[in-house]
């Protein structure tokens, strides 16, 4: 027998003696618990035979004692059953084969696997790390990866499975940085990132980690600056164009930006343009001046919901419009419109940035009105209401400034009416009493103004007692309306000073009569022109008329339109004169001369008829000429024929015959054209037919 499964402990010294028999001795090794918690499964069989030992000479030792036994006397004690030899034949027969199933069972059982959660992992063997590292590395997440990278990292770079577990290392890594990257392509910059670098630096895979994440910052950069640079031109409303930056995002290398932000940055577009357009109408409906128009334009940008884009935009809006709404309404209140200023302001919607702004306008409006009253009672009224106003408001300042105001109003007021009770009994002594009361009202004060309105108009009542006589005097003289009396009625208003009430209404009498003065005295120059015109003595009488023309008196428009009719009968006269003279000629020139000059002639002239007679009967002789032309010279009758001036008597009949020698003349034009000349054309050059 050899020595393969002798142990370790074994001695040539320990050998038995010869008459020792030999044994087969089962030595099982001593069990030891793995630390994945699995005992393990095999086991050294130690197989002790029995040496034969040699003698010096090479004999045999034997191995039998001393003693000798029988075997017939142990069978003679053995029971008579077991001596049956069919018991021994199935005994065996079963015993080898029990041993044999056994055995191949045993050889046949595969080991159990390593329960990884419960090994202690410092006395763990490499084959139990690298086995539990891929059972953690198959289920693909980032922490069980990093176990699995964990698990066999440690091992000496000398051990045996060094190779595969270097090629393990690395495709751990790039798992992980595959999960990485699928973090980064759904949109987590920062997990990619943070993911990436947990995979230890002492790894080969740790180098591409600083790369891998440097592109994909600068894909994620290049992503983020097409977004904003589309969110800047949608702020300035360039939709075109940020529709165009944004489908560069569909070329960017990472599928969140691509498809995500690049649908939500569409959306974001499409309702930028739509409320976009409701803001462009609100701005031009807030251009106009109308109330109703601009609250118009606070409803479509109260319309902008709060996930569009442009929300901020229509939310600045908002008060400026509602500004502009106020703003019309402090111009009702400039123009004291009190009423319908307050009632313009109760119209604009609620504000809460803007809110204060009207309560502070719509106080104020309500103290002004009070104020604009002109009583006592208003005017207290109106700074109680002032003194609202809060000393953290924009209109404190105004508000106070308003209240010092109608302070002193109270006082002018005071003295005013005072003053209006003087004046009503309307005598000079009260007039001017209270002319004294009011000015005693300061210049600087609210109601300087009118205190001096009111004096104005009482100064006038008093110069109009004062001044009223001499009027009154005047128009009782002028009432005989001859150049004496009126003289003395002029001499007599005159008495009325420049700047005092009754001036104005003096004037105007004075222009009057004197207008009649003048009227009486040049009445006879004018008529005697009138009379020399009559007797055919134009020139005379236009020298006679010129002189009251220039003057600048009463009669001198009616002298000048005399002038220029006897000025227009002298034009006439000569126009018909000459026009005689050239008609003698009798040519066709001539008479359409003749007719030019005698038209001129005026509808208001006596001549008008004559002329007119005169038209006429040239006229015939023109068309009488045409239609003697027309028998050797058809183009000249047409052209004479049209000197016929409208409205005269032989017009229409030129007109007509006119169109007859036209169709005459003129080809008709064949129904099919051709290249070739018509015998027509050939009849009738184009050289008549341009004349014509």
């Amino acid at each position: 027998m050899t020595d393969r499964h002798i142990s370790d402990s074994w001695s040539p010294a320990r050998a038995r003696k010869p008459d020792q028999n030999t044994r087969l001795s089962r030595t099982p090794e001593v069990g030891t618990t793995q630390s994945s918690g699995v005992p393990a499964t095999g086991s050294k069989f130690k197989l002790v035979t029995q040496q034969q030992e040699k003698n010096t000479e090479g004999l045999l030792i034997k191995t039998y004692s001393d003693k000798t036994f029988k075997l017939s006397n142990i069978t003679d004690k053995l029971p008579s059953w077991m001596k049956s030899w069919v018991l021994w034949s199935i005994m065996l027969t079963l015993i080898p084969s029990s041993i044999g199933f056994v055995s191949m069972s045993i050889l046949l059982k595969l080991p159990s696997a390593p329960n990884c959660p419960e090994i202690f992992w410092p006395l763990a063997s490499a084959s139990v790390r690298l086995h539990c590292a891929q059972l953690a590395a198959s289920k693909q997440t980032v922490n069980d990866l990093l176990q699995a990278i964990t698990l066999v990292k440690e091992l000496p770079q000398n051990h045996p499975l060094r190779g595969q577990i270097n090629s393990f290392l690395e495709e751990w890594s790039r798992d992980i940085l595959r999960l990485a990257d699928q973090s980064f392509q759904s949109g987590n910059l920062e997990e990619a990132i943070a993911t990436s670098r947990q995979i230890p630096e002492d790894l080969e895979g740790r180098k591409i980690v600083e790369e891998q994440i440097t592109k994909w910052l600068l894909i994620w950069s290049n992503a983020e600056e097409i977004y904003q640079e589309s969110l800047k031109e949608l702020g300035q409303r360039h939709w075109q164009s940020a529709f165009i930056l944004s489908s560069k995002l569909l070329r960017v290398n990472n599928k969140y930006w691509a498809t995500t932000k690049y649908d939500e940055l569409n959306r974001i577009i499409v309702t930028a343009r739509e409320d976009g357009d409701s803001l462009y109408k609100a701005e031009g409906l807030a251009d106009s001046r109308s109330v109703d128009d601009v609250l118009a334009a606070i409803k479509l940008a109260e319309s902008i919901k709060s996930d569009s884009y442009l929300y901020q935009k229509a939310q600045e809006l908002i008060p400026v419009f509602g500004r502009k709404i106020l703003k019309l309404a402090q111009a009702k209140m400039d123009k004291r419109d009190a009423d319908r200023a307050l009632e313009i302001v109760r119209q604009i919607p609620s504000i809460p940035e803007f809110q204060s702004e009207i309560d502070d306008f719509v106080v104020l409006g309500e103290a002004q009105r009070s104020a604009w009253t002109g009583t006592v009672s208003g005017l207290e009224a109106a700074i109680s209401q002032a003194q609202q106003i809060d000393a953290s408001r924009e209109v404190y300042e105004k508000a106070q400034e308003l209240i010092a105001r109608w302070q002193l109003e109270i006082q002018d007021v005071s003295r005013l009416e005072k003053a209006r009770t003087l004046a009503s009994q309307g005598t000079i002594n009260e007039l001017t009493a209270a002319i004294s009361e009011v000015q005693m009202i300061p210049d600087s004060n609210p109601r300087a103004e009118e205190a001096r309105q009111e004096v104005n108009r009482w100064r006038g009542q008093v110069e109009s007692i004062e001044d009223r006589p001499y009027l009154e005097r005047a128009e009782q003289i002028a009432l005989l309306d001859d150049i004496s009396s009126l003289q003395a009625a002029i001499a007599e208003a005159n008495q009325i000073r420049s700047g005092r009430a009754l001036y104005p209404e003096a004037r105007k009498r004075v222009r009057n009569w004197t207008a009649k003065v003048q009227q009486i005295q040049d009445q006879p120059y004018l008529d005697q022109a009138r009379i020399i015109a009559d007797s055919g003595d134009l020139n005379t009488a236009i020298r006679e008329a010129q002189k009251i023309a220039s003057s600048g008196r009463a009669l001198a428009s009616e002298a000048q339109t005399a002038v220029d009719t006897w000025q227009e009968q002298i034009r006439a006269q000569e126009n018909w004169k000459k026009a005689r003279e050239v008609a003698i000629t009798g040519t066709p020139e001539a008479l359409a001369e003749a007719i030019r000059l005698v038209d001129r002639v005026s509808n208001r002239n006596v001549l008008r008829m004559d002329a007119n007679v005169a038209i006429d009967q040239w006229s015939q002789q023109l068309l009488q000429m045409a239609r003697s032309q027309s028998e050797f010279d058809v183009s000249k009758s047409i052209e004479t024929a049209r000197l016929i001036p409208r409205g005269s008597s032989a017009y229409r009949d030129a007109q007509e015959q006119i169109r007859t020698w036209k169709q005459f003349i003129i080809p008709r034009t064949p129904p099919i054209p051709s290249s070739e000349p018509s015998p027509e054309a050939e009849q009738y050059p184009s050289s008549i037919s341009d004349g014509l």
